[in-house]
């Protein structure tokens, strides 16, 4: 089920039916709190959500659906400032697109959202188990999807998680932008690396992380990032 959160019902009118089209089951949303509680009413797959809406606007809205919801949160800005982009993206949403849109990859991003696997591959599970394989401080829990500093949970977002669990899966080993867009958003996804940084710069600030003196993730100029390995 997909959720459209918009103002202007013929954007509505016009992305539900290329969704519907392709055989989801959509329902609408015209203001901040109605989405919210449409969110935790309905409990849809994506949400996609304007960013300009009244009685509160969508990065409200975001923040307050993350609460409580691990739904694919697709935000749609009428502004092209970079700032509103990773305003929408430090509050949790998966991604973006930039008013006017083409609806046909308005609908390939929701599907690319909805390949990506609600858990990561088998595969990397033992490194991300094995207290030896993270940083001193640093405890990923695979099968609960939960992570801690120093004895603490941190409530991560589904995307953050996820790019966590695939450092923590070879620490020390560097792991490239475009292959971390590959593994969480899908090698068909059709945006661009800047969604990894933004989540990435999330994902420090909530593990407490320091950029300039990284305790547990480290940026590899041109190449991308890996995880700090054990001491």
């Amino acid at each position: 089920m997909i959720l459209v959160v918009d103002d202007e019902p013929p954007i509505i009118d016009l992305v539900r039916g290329y969704l519907e089209r392709e055989g989801y089951v959509v329902h609408a949303a015209g203001d901040g709190p109605s989405a919210v509680a449409a969110v935790r009413n309905l409990g849809p797959d994506v949400v996609i959500l304007d960013v300009m809406l009244p009685g509160f606007d969508g990065v409200e809205a975001c923040r307050q659906i993350r609460a409580f919801s691990d739904a694919y949160v697709l935000m749609l800005t009428a502004r092209s400032e970079e700032i509103d982009r990773v305003v929408g993206l430090s509050v949790g949403a998966d991604d973006y697109l930039t008013k006017p849109f083409s609806p046909r990859e308005l609908v390939a991003r929701v599907k690319a959202l909805l390949r990506r696997p609600r858990t990561l591959p088998s595969a990397g599970d033992a490194a991300v188990h094995d207290p030896a394989a993270t940083p001193d401080g640093l405890a990923l829990d695979q099968p609960r999807r939960t992570a801690t500093v120093d004895g603490q949970r941190v409530t991560l977002t589904t995307t953050e998680f996820d790019i966590l669990a695939i450092l923590a899966r070879d620490p020390g080993v560097v792991v490239s932008r475009q292959a971390l867009l590959d593994a969480v958003w899908g090698i068909d996804f059709v945006g661009d690396d800047h969604l990894v940084d933004v989540h990435v710069g999330n994902l420090r600030r909530k593990l407490g992380d320091d950029v300039d003196a990284p305790r547990f993730i480290e940026t590899v100029r041109g190449a991308g990032y890996r995880l700090v390995e054990a001491g």
